[in-house]
């Protein structure tokens, strides 16, 4: 089932989510380095950096993905608005994330926001779980016709 935001039959929004997820996950990443690295603040740094890129590229990813769900019906739109509903969450919780780390402590490293990006991860893999069904139970985005 094609669905509208796509380009040259490539939909835009599984393109534009590789964005946020990796982002994401390197902030994750940092995250654990800075809790054992002798240099913390450059961790801290580029762990801040990459969730900042990661809300703006997933508010990019938005649009296509909301105007894609705006064309389904019955169970996979369901699906897809829990889908858009964690990842609305998730987006709050690194935004929330980000001001945490601007207006916290510079003594010591905080392991709040190290938890808080640890949740999210555990929900952005749920969310892309619930993506993977959308395209691989429902074929949303799946062309099957041979029209390329």
């Amino acid at each position: 089932m094609r669905t509208p935001a796509s380009v040259a039959g490539h939909p835009i929004h599984p393109m534009l989510v590789t964005v946020p997820i990796g982002l994401w996950l390197f902030s994750f990443v940092c995250d654990l380095i800075l809790l054992k690295s002798e240099n913390p603040d450059l961790w801290e740094t580029l762990a801040f950096y990459a969730m900042a890129g990661g809300i703006i590229g997933a508010l990019a990813a938005a649009i296509p993905g909301t105007i894609d769900m705006l064309s389904l019906s019955g169970q996979p739109r369901k699906t897809a608005q829990i889908h858009m509903g964690i990842n609305l969450a998730v987006v709050a919780l690194y935004a929330v994330n980000l001001w945490l780390r601007l207006h916290g402590s510079d003594d010591e490293v905080e392991k709040g926001p190290i938890i808080m990006s640890a949740v999210t991860v555990i929900m952005l893999a749920i969310s892309g779980w619930l993506g993977g069904h959308l395209v691989y139970r429902h074929g949303v985005a799946v062309n099957t016709t041979n029209d390329d």
